[in-house]
């Protein structure tokens, strides 16, 4: 059977994907973009034009110190904000525009990514790349809305569905627990399609609940998208001065 006919090549693939950022604040920059598809990941540091807030760089270890970027007081290699998204667009479509996925993405992440994407002339880019956006927050406390559960915090989820604890506040880390909990959640095409949006879209209010089945495709392994490996030029980290 010829490639294009096989059932699964229809089918819809996914990317979950997290930023850390310098603050809570809508002026806050990013500063670690990361995205999973399976087994392959893209995991970018950027250093930003504004101070890390203290709260921020208690909870995620980062720290700006003469123009270098340091994670738990290791120096770590930083692309320019244009290379990580570019990187971010190209690994998106070797998956054959997927659905991005995240938790909290639609009031936090994905308007700072807009605003990025737009200082850049990237956003056509960036919607061609991609299918739309799910965010698992919404979609969670729809989905579990009977578990009495005191908080649907990405770790609390993770923690109580899956039985695991994860080193949270670290955008690598964030989507690979998120990849495991969302196959744990197994959502249903219908409630996909509810809670999917746009950039264009996600200030507008989910979807109400409706009788009609909406149809989604379906999840196919995620590797089978990938003929070559992401390669990303990351910059020489300048040597440290005392």
């Amino acid at each position: 059977m010829p490639e294009s006919d096989r059932p699964e090549m229809s089918q819809q693939s996914l990317a979950f994907f997290d930023l850390e950022t310098t603050g809570l604040g809508q002026g806050c920059e990013i500063v670690q973009l990361a995205a999973v598809s399976g087994g392959h990941s893209l995991n970018l540091f950027v250093i930003p034009r504004c101070r890390m807030q203290r709260g921020a760089a208690r909870v995620t270890g980062f720290r700006v110190r003469r123009h270098r970027l340091y994670l738990h007081r290791q120096l770590v290699l930083t692309n320019s904000l244009r290379e990580v998204l570019v990187s971010f667009i190209a690994f998106l479509r070797m998956l054959g525009r997927p659905l991005v996925i995240g938790h909290n993405i639609r009031r936090f992440d994905c308007p700072l990514l807009a605003r990025a994407l737009d200082e850049l002339d990237l956003r056509a880019d960036f919607d061609s790349s991609v299918s739309g956006c799910v965010d698992t927050l919404p979609l969670a406390r729809e989905l579990l809305k009977g578990r009495c559960l005191q908080s649907f915090r990405q770790e609390n989820l993770v923690r109580e569905l899956l039985g695991v604890s994860y080193k949270a506040h670290d955008a690598l880390e964030d989507v690979r627990a998120l990849q495991a909990l969302y196959g744990v959640l197994q959502p249903t095409a219908e409630l996909i399609c509810r809670h999917r949006f746009t950039l264009d879209t996600m200030e507008n209010k989910p979807a109400p609940q409706s009788k009609m089945p909406c149809r989604v495709p379906g999840q196919r392994p995620l590797w089978e998208h990938f003929r070559q490996t992401v390669k990303v030029t990351e910059s020489e980290a300048e040597e440290l001065h005392e």
